[in-house]
């Protein structure tokens, strides 16, 4: 690859001039039925070609106007090997239409192991080819050092879970230790390695998954961390907004990416796109959504502006 992947984002988000990541969070029961009829829902083979054919259409949809796509493994590996397949087949197709490529699989295990995860998932190198993976750190750093070491060697980059955006994440990451809670021992940890590790851009292999919905804090984890990328879900269906994703990026519009998945992908469904487009044109719907976000951050900040 010969750059780090912090500096790839980095270019990404400049060339595209958008903090906008596609999450690619496939249901069966969402999907339009031209892709997959209800009766088919218990087929795993018929559900993984679906969820192939529907990604391979958002990474085209995506291509040039978002700076990567977040695949959800959950939902390939609920198929079966068959999902397996049309996973691989939905990341071959964003590398080629040159879009990163950000695994959603928050892994985690002891050293050796999580060494194996990082090897299966990281670099050009690997059987899955991932640009980066998202990470648990609840195992210590003993954990993420393999994650770490794997990354820079194939020019990969990893999300650690610090300050998530669903309701219940503040049940152990707002615990209080000491002087700071466990997302702020997280987060130090992190500003650390990822400080140790700065590209280019100024930002490091390791970065941190913090949450549209907890502004407040990303604010503040920002102060914290400016030395890490943030991958920040919450945006669009989950509540978050543009104007409070602006402390996540710096004065040229970078330091954060932004995670939209259902209310791009299956826009068709809900308004204003359900009128205008319905499930005939839901590629049109996904295409709109996109540029309503892209319109959001331009208008939050001025690195986005065309």
């Amino acid at each position: 690859m010969g750059s780090s992947f912090s500096d790839r984002l980095a270019d990404a988000v400049r060339r595209t001039r958008t903090p906008l990541v596609v999450g690619i969070d496939p249901r069966a029961d969402r999907l339009p039925h031209s892709l997959l009829p209800q009766e088919a829902y218990d087929d795993h083979a018929a559900v993984a070609e679906a969820y192939a054919t529907f990604g391979e259409a958002i990474v085209e949809i995506a291509a040039g106007r978002v700076c990567a796509v977040k695949p959800q493994l959950a939902f390939f590996e609920e198929c079966g090997p068959a999902g397996a397949t049309a996973l691989a087949r939905v990341a071959k197709a964003a590398r080629e239409q040159g879009l990163l490529v950000i695994f959603d699989g928050k892994r985690s295990d002891i050293d050796s192991t999580a060494e194996g995860y990082a090897r299966a998932y990281l670099g050009a190198k690997s059987a899955w080819g991932a640009d980066a993976l998202t990470v648990s750190p609840y195992l210590g750093g003993d954990s993420l050092d393999p994650f770490e070491r794997v990354a820079v060697e194939q020019d990969a980059g990893l999300f650690v879970l610090v300050k998530t955006s669903n309701p219940g994440g503040k049940m152990f990451q707002d615990l209080q230790l000491g002087e700071r809670r466990l997302f702020e021992h997280v987060a130090a940890y992190v500003e650390e390695r990822a400080k140790a590790t700065a590209g280019a851009c100024g930002y490091g292999v390791m970065g941190a998954v913090v949450g549209a919905t907890y502004p407040a804090q990303l604010e503040q984890l920002r102060r914290e961390m400016p030395s890490a990328w943030f991958l920040i879900p919450g945006f669009g269906a989950q509540g978050g907004a543009a104007k409070e994703i602006v402390p996540a990026w710096d004065g040229q519009g970078l330091g954060g990416v932004v995670n939209s998945s259902r209310k791009i992908i299956f826009a068709y469904r809900d308004a204003p796109y359900a009128a205008k487009f319905g499930e005939a044109n839901w590629k049109g719907a996904v295409s709109a959504a996109i540029d309503e976000a892209r319109a959001a951050f331009a208008s939050a900040h001025a690195a986005f502006s065309a």
